[in-house]
């Protein structure tokens, strides 16, 4: 997920759902935003950064506990710093993208996909409601569409422009996550946007979602409720992009 950003960025990850994710224009301001999303999540977490950990950066993260770092490399002052918290394993990861294809386990064999690396194209994205997103609603969709991929399906994404504000991961109903995601909140959901890894099939999780004040929407599309879904946006008077591509893998 931390490779998906070429500004300084940092993630919080627990049971292998991002509980915290921002990019800001330093690495421990990435940190403190990712951080305060989810504090209480964070605790005993895994973090990742996409630059080297600075003496500030590390500053912040010895403030609690946490179980392992990855990032490209640690200052001297970072390293002196993080040495005295105990039990800290800390990684140094190079290289850019890792594969361009992503091997799971099954009974019998392996199951074999190609790495879902694909941005947004904004060019390609189609928005399907009256309401066009605004500049900004326009960026924090785009964040959350790098953010959302990474979540346990079914999975539902509240941002803002370069910080992760909620997630909701791993519902067996997709309105179950866009509830769970919006009842973890610790940061205001109002003013914030969504992103779903794949269609809504009723439009419940709009009505759901627009429930806790978000402004716009983005998901892939495809339902054979689209037009119900999208009729629902316009009601409210969401902004709605289709993707065009989901997220939705195994």
């Amino acid at each position: 997920m931390i490779q998906e950003f070429d500004a300084p960025a940092a993630a919080i990850i627990k049971h292998t759902n991002p509980c915290g994710c921002a990019s800001q224009s330093t690495l421990a301001e990435s940190y403190r935003k990712a951080f305060e999303a989810d504090p209480v999540s964070a605790f005993g977490g895994v973090l990742a950064f996409n630059r080297a950990v600075d003496a500030e950066t590390a500053q912040e993260i010895a403030k609690t506990f946490i179980e392992a770092i990855a990032a490209p490399g640690y200052s001297e002052e970072a390293l002196a710093i993080l040495a005295a918290k105990k039990n800290l394993r800390l990684l140094a990861v190079s290289g850019g993208a890792s594969t361009d294809l992503v091997i799971r386990s099954i009974g019998g064999g392996v199951l074999v996909q190609t790495a879902d690396w694909k941005p947004l194209d904004r060019a390609a994205a189609k928005v399907v409601t009256s309401r066009v997103p605004s500049e900004s609603e326009w960026s924090a969709l785009a964040f959350a569409w790098r953010i959302v991929k990474h979540v346990k399906s079914n999975a539902i994404v509240y941002a803002r422009d370069g910080q992760l504000i909620s997630s909701g991961a791993g519902q067996m109903s997709r309105v179950d996550s866009v509830k769970f995601g919006a009842a973890k909140a610790v940061l205001p959901i109002a003013g914030a946007v969504a992103a779903s890894d794949a269609f809504f099939p009723f439009p419940d999780g709009v009505e759901e979602a627009a429930k806790h004040g978000i402004t716009a929407v983005i998901q892939p599309g495809g339902s054979v409720r689209d037009e119900e879904v999208i009729a629902v946006a316009n009601k409210l008077g969401l902004a709605m992009v289709f993707a065009g591509s989901r997220h939705f893998r195994h």
